[in-house]
């Protein structure tokens, strides 16, 4: 029987990167190729350790055991002194293996499975650090923690999210980011576990974030998307979080950018948003992710709906789902969408990459592969041409400036002087005696302490 493999690399930058495979001399040329996001920005590597396992569950298993060893019990495996091993654990950690012999090598895997941490000579917070270095199931519930922190609305833990997103940042922007976009019942759901299981079995760590409409009535959310992901939901080597939208436009919650950093640092290379079911403004997450992804079913209309679609003039790729049901139907889709992007790359912003339509059936499974394929082929051309690092650099910065708006009305909304006349000049509006933009005005004026006047209500 074919033996599967762990093992544990020595980056240029000094700190190591775990995984495990059933091919090792592949996965190294992998490494030396840079097609793995964490060692592809640390090269050389060096292969300083590997062991063999009977199992593949075995292989991950002792890969997540390395994964939250210190740096010391790192370099004692290393030196094959299992005492030392033994006398740093609470437990030893032989976990079924048959051997092992350090060898040298270098470069990543295509594939990258779980990406070792590097370490931190500052000291995390215990929340950073079991995101880091925690074993599977403390970093599986650090991160809901992490994020259900980022998400609050609280002084003191905006405060404690700034803190933690500050020890993390350095160990994110190691992932693609896929945003998924598409129509209610387009079949986003049913696609991403499909493709989430096929990246899965090449070796990807998969996390998925979705987006879930909450109530304008009642202001709560079914968060019921991971229902529908069943087999992709349970599998250790993915992640899917629910969120609420919170009234938040563009189809993303508030801290989605926020939550993708935490699963970064995790080390799940690959990062899918899912969106609420958009319509055609509904475009935040193109400005988050690597790569908008919009589907489409056929028979959605005609040529003039294609153009209609502010939506689609963003999109990076445009997948026509549920072809199998009628394929004239995806073939006259396919054509008319074509045509409709060719006229937004004539007439719209410069492009390095030509926008692709192409057909597939999340249900069945056919066109995953294909699909994959086009999303390497445009992550290389973007890097290759840099307009992966400047969309990045673009997005950074719009991250900034959304949320100093939304500091900046938190703030006025909590000025005392605000406060005490918020309600009364609300009541004003309403009744029809004080204009809109003149309460506005005077409420802008108490919340910077101008000596505009703001008593022209009527009495």
């Amino acid at each position: 029987m074919k033996p599967f493999h762990t093992y544990l690399l020595r980056c240029a930058d000094g700190s190591y990167y775990a995984g495990h495979t059933d091919d090792l001399e592949t996965r190294m040329a992998q490494h030396h190729d840079g097609a793995i996001g964490y060692t592809s920005t640390r090269k050389p590597v060096e292969l300083v350790w590997q062991g063999e396992f009977e199992t593949r569950e075995g292989a991950l298993a002792f890969e997540q055991q390395i994964k939250g060893w210190s740096r010391a019990k790192k370099e004692a495996l290393i030196a094959g002194d299992w005492d030392r091993v033994r006398e740093l654990a609470k437990s030893a950690s032989g976990n079924g293996l048959r051997q092992a012999q350090p060898e040298r090598g270098g470069g990543e895997p295509a594939t990258a499975l779980r990406q070792a941490q590097p370490e931190r000579a500052g000291g995390p917070t215990p929340l950073a650090e079991q995101v880091l270095h925690g074993d599977a199931a403390q970093q599986r519930r650090a991160i809901a923690k992490s994020i259900t922190l980022l998400e609050s609305t609280r002084p003191d833990h905006r405060a404690q999210g700034d803190e933690l997103l500050t020890e993390l940042l350095p160990h994110s922007g190691n992932s693609l980011r896929l945003g998924i976009s598409g129509v209610p019942g387009v079949g986003k759901s049913t696609f991403i576990e499909a493709l989430g299981l096929y990246l899965i079995e090449q070796g990807h760590r998969v996390a998925v974030l979705t987006i879930d409409p909450s109530s304008s009535v009642s202001g709560g959310s079914i968060l019921g998307d991971k229902t529908r992901m069943e087999h992709l939901s349970v599998h250790p080597q993915a992640y899917i979080r629910p969120s609420p939208s919170g009234g938040t436009l563009g189809g993303v919650a508030e801290k989605t950018r926020e939550a993708m950093l935490v699963c970064e640092a995790a080390g799940y290379d690959i990062v899918i948003v899912e969106t609420v079911g958009v319509g055609q403004s509904e475009t935040a997450v193109s400005g988050m992710t690597d790569m908008f992804v919009l589907m489409q079913l056929p028979n959605a209309g005609d040529d003039l709906q294609a153009i209609k679609k502010g939506v689609m003039e963003l999109a990076d790729l445009v997948v026509i789902n549920k072809a199998d049901i009628d394929a004239d139907a995806a073939t006259r889709a396919q054509a008319q969408i074509t045509s409709a992007l060719r006229l937004f790359t004539q007439h719209g912003r410069e492009r390095t990459w030509q926008p692709q339509v192409m057909q597939l059936s999340a249900l069945k499974g056919t066109g995953v592969d294909a699909f994959w394929a086009t999303v390497r082929r445009f992550e290389q051309q973007q890097k290759a041409a840099g307009a992966l690092e400047h969309r990045r650099r673009h997005q950074s910065r719009a991250w900034m400036w959304e949320r100093i708006e939304s500091g900046l009305k938190q703030d006025f909304r909590q000025h005392p002087k605000v406060q005490a006349r918020l309600a009364e000049m609300t009541a004003d509006v309403e009744g029809g005696a004080l204009p809109a933009s003149a309460a506005a005005r005077q409420l802008l004026a108490l919340w910077r302490g101008s000596p505009e006047e703001t008593s022209t209500r009527r009495s």
